[in-house]
């Protein structure tokens, strides 16, 4: 039996490119029936986001430049290719960015028990889908509680900032091998794949590194 890959997935919350990579990927490795250890690592978009957020469309056009023509078009083309591999997205025009150091905590928590993804997922759906404010620890830990994790020891976790460190320490290494841009997949620690490539894409770059040697 071979043995599992080793993927390590560099995003953020509220990075829509990151959730559609991680189903490409999913549906990708469902279709070849490889199984894969996967670990979420730490990357903030917007390291310095006040704690009441700002406006997406607002920030969008300060930071990159983008028009609401554009970001429509580009937020319609999004939810298309997320709804093609089953991650819904519900833009309005009152969304706002978040800073998401908080939520890194907790995946970083639920990671030693091996259910980052789990909660990683959680927290994107509440984001693009529910519209919730990810950066509030309240919204945070109810979410985590739903999911059967001790929501005291969650809210003591971020009250605590205890894996504040760890985390800045996380994203520290990753900007040190040179990722920069989100989502960026690491597979086997020795393939780099940036961003959302698409299902065959990432089936071929799979197949690839799968493919018996001899």
């Amino acid at each position: 039996m071979t043995q599992p890959l080793h993927i390590d997935i560099v995003s953020d919350v509220v990075c829509p490119w990151c959730a559609v990579g991680y189903n490409q990927l999913r549906v990708a490795l469902e279709r070849l029936g490889l199984e894969a250890e996967i670990r979420w690592q730490p990357f903030q978009l917007n390291p310095d986001m006040a704690p009441e957020g700002q406006n997406l469309g607002e920030h969008l056009r300060e930071k990159y430049g983008v028009t609401p023509a554009q970001s429509k078009q580009n937020r319609d083309h999004i939810t298309r290719l997320g709804a093609k591999v089953g991650f819904q997205f519900h833009f309005t025009d009152d969304m706002r960015m978040f800073n998401t150091h908080d939520a890194h905590q907790l995946i970083h928590w639920a990671g030693l028990s091996g259910r980052d993804t789990e909660v990683k997922q959680a927290f994107q759906k509440a984001y693009f889908a529910d519209g919730l404010d990810i950066s509030n620890r309240e919204v945070l830990v109810g979410i985590v509680a739903d999911l059967g994790f001790d929501a005291d020891e969650a809210r003591a976790i971020l009250s605590e900032q205890r894996y504040d460190r760890e985390v800045r320490e996380d994203m520290a290494f990753w900007r040190q091998q040179g990722v920069n841009s989100v989502p960026a997949v690491i597979i086997d620690r020795k393939y780099l794949v940036p961003g959302a490539v698409g299902v065959e894409q990432f089936s071929k770059i799979l197949s690839e590194m799968t493919r018996p040697r001899g």
